[in-house]
C-alpha cells in the first residue's frame, strides 16, 4: 500500500525500513549488486587505478528550474569522477529523511536519480536511509559516493602537475545558470527570471575529450565558488600565472541582469555542469570543437591562458583594457546552492 509521508518508524532497521527500500530504492536502483542487499557491495573492478569521491547534497529547494536535488546527488558525483580523468562506475546514495516528508515528493527525487544514472551509464550500488524527527532536518539530504576507474596516464589531470607557460584554458559554456536559478526559485525573494540550472553529468563528454586527446592537463567542476575559486586555486598551488578574458567567458544575458540586480558578480556563482580544462596549444581548438557535440559543451571557449607573468596570481582581463585579480570566493556567497 502506498505511503502518504515519511515517518520515524522508516529509519527505524525493521520492517518498515525495509518495506520502503524495498518499495522505493529497490523499484528505482533495481541491479544485480544492488539486489544482494549486503552491508557492502562487492566490485570487481581488477588490477585498475581507482578514483572515489563523495558529496552531500541539501540544496533549496529540492526542486528547481533544470533540476532537484536527486539530479544534483548524481550528476556532481559523478562530475567530480569525470574531472579526475576517470570513468565513473558505481554509487552509493544515503538519505536523511525528515519525518513527515511527502512519500510522492521523494518518489520523485528518487525516480530522478535513477534516470540520471542511467543517462550517466552507471549504477547505484548500496545506500543507507535514516529518518529524523520532523524539525532535525529540512526535508531531505542525499550523500553520494562514487567510484570510477582510471588509465594511469590521467593520473596527473587532478593536480595540474604537467602544466606548462603557453597552455589555453577552457570552459565548456555559460556560468552563473545554476545559482541563479536557485535564487530565483527561491519564494522569499520573490523573483522570477527565466533561468534554468546548468545541472548534468559531463562524463560522456569528458570521455570523448580524452579519448581522442593526449594533451589535457588539468580539470576542475566549477561548483560553489564558480569559475574564478577554480582558477585562483589553480594559480594558487602551482608556480605560473593565468589570465582570462572576461570577455571571452560566455553569461547568459538573463544571468548577467540578475546578478547585477543582487549584487553577485558571474565569476563567484555556482555552477553545476561547468568544467574548467588546461589544455595544450595545439589542441585547444579540438577540444572545443569535440565538446561542441554535445549539448552541455554547445558554448565551449578558449578563455585564457597560462603565463610566466605575476606567479601564483589570476587576472581577469576586462573589456575596458584593465585587469583584475582573481582571488577565491570568501564566506558564503549563496547557502545550500547544491
Amino acid at each position: 500500500m502506498k505511503l502518504d509521508a515519511i515517518k520515524l518508524g522508516h529509519g527505524s532497521g525493521g520492517k518498515l525500513s525495509h518495506d520502503l527500500i524495498d518499495q522505493l530504492f529497490m523499484q528505482y536502483f533495481k541491479n544485480d549488486l544492488l539486489l544482494l542487499q549486503g552491508d557492502s557491495a562487492v566490485l570487481n573492478i581488477e588490477s585498475q587505478l581507482l578514483s572515489f569521491t563523495t558529496d552531500s547534497f541539501v540544496v533549496d529547494p529540492l526542486f528547481f528550474p533544470g533540476g532537484d536535488i536527486g539530479k544534483i546527488a548524481v550528476a556532481g558525483t559523478v562530475n567530480d569522477l569525470a574531472v579526475s580523468g576517470a570513468i565513473p562506475k558505481y554509487l552509493s546514495a544515503a538519505f536523511i529523511i525528515e519525518e513527515g516528508l511527502n512519500y510522492d515528493l521523494l518518489e520523485r527525487v528518487v525516480i530522478s536519480m535513477a534516470n540520471e544514472a542511467q543517462k550517466a551509464g552507471v549504477m547505484i550500488v548500496t545506500g543507507d536511509t535514516k529518518v529524523v524527527a520532523k524539525g532535525q532536518c529540512d526535508k531531505l539530504f542525499i550523500n553520494t559516493s562514487g567510484i570510477g576507474v582510471m588509465n594511469e596516464q590521467n593520473a596527473s589531470i587532478s593536480s595540474g602537475s604537467n602544466i606548462k607557460v603557453g597552455d589555453k584554458i577552457i570552459i565548456n559554456g555559460s556560468i552563473g545558470d545554476h545559482g541563479m536559478s536557485i535564487m530565483a526559485a527561491r519564494n522569499e525573494l520573490n523573483l522570477s527570471a527565466n533561468i534554468e540550472s546548468d545541472c548534468a553529468c559531463l562524463n560522456a563528454m569528458i570521455h570523448k575529450v580524452l579519448s581522442n586527446v593526449s594533451t589535457v592537463k588539468f580539470m576542475r567542476d566549477a561548483t560553489r565558488g564558480g569559475l574564478s575559486t577554480v582558477l585562483a586555486e589553480l594559480a594558487n598551488k602551482n608556480l605560473f600565472g593565468l589570465e582570462v578574458s572576461e570577455e571571452d567567458v560566455p553569461v547568459k544575458e538573463m544571468v548577467r541582469g540578475m546578478c547585477e540586480l543582487l549584487g553577485f558578480d558571474p565569476f563567484y556563482v555556482a555552477n553545476e555542469g561547468k568544467l574548467v580544462l588546461v589544455v595544450a596549444p595545439e589542441d585547444a581548438q579540438t577540444v572545443v570543437e569535440l565538446m561542441q557535440e554535445f549539448e552541455e559543451g554547445k558554448q565551449s571557449a578558449i578563455i585564457g591562458e597560462i603565463t610566466a607573468d605575476h606567479i601564483g596570481k589570476g587576472w581577469i582581463k576586462t573589456p575596458f583594457g584593465g585587469k583584475r585579480m582573481i582571488d577565491m570566493l570568501s564566506g558564503e556567497q549563496l547557502p545550500r546552492i547544491c
